[in-house]
């Protein structure tokens, strides 16, 4: 009688099909970037920002950045390596796909931060303060700059305050997703410490065509403990 052979099993499977099925499944492979839930409920920032307007804009739009951008992953496998911060000083060798998509994901990130639900939003730190004086001649009238910048912002967009490289205070504004971290030719450099989103998507549910509207009661929902923080971290 012969001894029947051996079934020898392969635990590692072949090449081929890990291949296959990282093109089936590209979500599973390249989830680098992923969705923070909002630092409040979606509520707490009533009656100046509403509830189903933050759910919206964090739930759908915010998410469909995040999404996209981790389908650029796929074509720009370097995103893997790089912080969403280092993707936007580096934006000008990639796509339009990752421009728009890596400048929502991080532009979204720093407006729910900015804002808090009453009791938690504080008032400019000494130094801050200081400088905004400095700067703009008092905090009045640095929201009337800074709104300005808003509300002639052409289309969609968003106004910054900055720090620029030069350790000084700045406002700007940027179209679409860009932001001053990015290096555009266009674009003022600086860290953004604050932000305002003026696309129609963040307010026209409550406040329809009124950005000037919508720009001065946002001061109501400003976390200024936030951005006293990004102001000492940025000034070092």
């Amino acid at each position: 009688m012969h001894a029947s052979m051996p079934f020898h099993s392969n635990p590692r499977p072949r090449p081929l099909l890990i291949g296959i099925i990282v093109a089936c499944l590209p979500g599973l492979a390249v989830a680098q970037f992923s969705l923070a839930p909002l630092p409040y409920p979606a509520d707490a920032l009533e009656p100046h920002i509403d509830k189903t307007t933050m759910e919206i804009h964090h739930g759908r739009h915010h998410n469909a950045y995040v999404n996209n951008l981790n389908a650029q992953i796929m074509t720009n496998p370097e995103l893997a390596n790089l912080s969403l911060e280092a993707i936007q000083g580096r934006i000008s060798q990639f796509n339009t796909a990752v421009r728009n998509n890596g400048g929502g994901h991080y532009n979204h990130d720093l407006f729910w931060q900015v804002m808090a639900p009453v009791g938690q939003r504080g008032a400019p730190g000494a130094a801050l303060a200081a400088d905004i004086t400095q700067t703009f001649g008092s905090l009045d009238d640095l929201k009337k700059r800074f709104d300005q910048a808003a509300i002639t912002r052409f289309g969609s967009g968003w106004a910054w305050l900055i720090v620029t490289p030069e350790k000084k205070l700045a406002i700007t504004s940027t179209p679409n997703q860009d932001n001053p971290l990015m290096d555009l030719p266009d674009v003022q450099r600086g860290t953004p410490i604050l932000g305002l989103d003026v696309w129609e998507h963040a307010y026209y549910l409550k406040y329809q065509n009124k950005r000037g509207e919508y720009a001065t009661n946002w001061w109501n929902v400003v976390n200024w403990n936030e951005v006293t923080r990004r102001y000492d971290a940025a000034m070092k």
